[in-house]
C-alpha cells in the first residue's frame, strides 16, 4: 500500500502539508470540509504537490520535515526549482543552523 505526503494550496494562497493513504479521497475530504480544521475555512484547496512512499514511517518523517519549511522553500519544491531549493537550504547563520528564509 502506498503512502502519500502532499501539499495543498488553499484559497487564501497558504500551503498545507499532510499525509494520507488515499490521496484522491483526502483531497476530496479537504474540499468537503471533512479534512483538517485548517483547510475547512480555506476551501477550495488545490493539490499542488505529492510524493509517494512505500513505508509509512518514511512518509511521516518527510511530512514532518516539510511542515517545518518556509513557504518560499515549499514553493520552490512545488515548482521543482532545485537551484532555488538548494539556495534556500543553505546555512545563513554564524551558528551553523540552516535557515528556511
Amino acid at each position: 500500500m502506498p503512502f502519500y505526503i502532499y501539499i495543498l494550496k488553499c484559497s487564501d494562497n497558504s500551503l498545507y502539508v499532510g499525509f494520507t493513504e488515499d490521496l484522491n479521497q483526502r483531497v476530496f475530504d479537504h474540499n468537503s470540509g471533512k479534512g483538517a480544521e485548517y483547510t475547512s475555512c480555506r476551501k477550495p484547496v488545490e493539490l499542488v504537490f505529492y510524493e509517494i512512499f512505500d513505508e509509512k514511517e518514511k512518509a511521516l518523517k518527510r511530512e514532518s520535515q516539510l511542515k517545518k519549511w518556509s513557504k518560499s522553500k515549499k514553493q520552490a519544491l512545488i515548482r521543482s526549482n532545485l537551484s532555488e531549493l538548494k539556495n534556500l537550504s543553505k546555512c545563513h547563520s554564524r551558528h551553523g543552523r540552516a535557515s528556511d528564509s
